[in-house]
């Protein structure tokens, strides 16, 4: 019995130690955001309230930032009217959140001309391997946008899932 109350009490001490820890999960309880907009040739994401610009950064795109995505390995950023449609606190660029790309029409043309559309595109961070490859070229995502570590943190806060986010060129 005492080895078992032994092992509960380290546990409860190790989960008291992690508590303690600082997360990279922020709060946010401003106004909320109910656009993201995204100028890919202005190199810029604003964070919207109706018309006000909550925040706005600088980002970096995929490696072939000119055009819309169509095919999977294209390097492309897509275009167009899309949603934040998941998170993942345990991204390898720090954090991330989802668009919802592709849609039905992206899907529809790739396969259309026998190739996937690709997906997995996301806001995201650097993380090391970012930070390493932003030093080189601004545009190092294979289609993603884009962000500091900090920044990240703040849209991961902020922006909710569906949240339409509009990807113009």
């Amino acid at each position: 019995m005492s080895g078992w109350l032994g092992r509960i009490v380290a546990i409860a001490l190790l989960l008291g130690l992690a508590a303690c820890a600082p997360s990279k999960i922020k709060t946010y309880s401003g106004p909320p955001v109910t656009q993201v907009v995204v100028n890919k040739g202005a190199r810029q994401m604003l964070l919207l309230n109706g018309n006000t610009v909550l925040k706005a950064y600088r980002i970096g795109l995929g490696t072939e930032p000119i055009g819309h995505k169509q095919f999977e390995g294209d390097g492309k950023t897509p275009e167009g009217l899309y949603y934040i449609d998941r998170r993942n606190p345990d991204s390898r660029y720090h954090l991330s959140v989802g668009v919802s790309y592709p849609n039905p029409t992206d899907s529809a043309f790739a396969l259309s001309q026998g190739k996937p559309p690709g997906g997995d595109i996301f806001i995201h961070g650097q993380g090391p391997e970012g930070r390493a490859m932003s030093q080189r070229t601004p545009d190092w995502t294979v289609g993603c946008i884009a962000v500091t570590d900090d920044e990240v943190e703040d849209v991961y806060a902020m922006v909710r899932d569906g949240t339409p986010i509009l990807i113009t060129p």
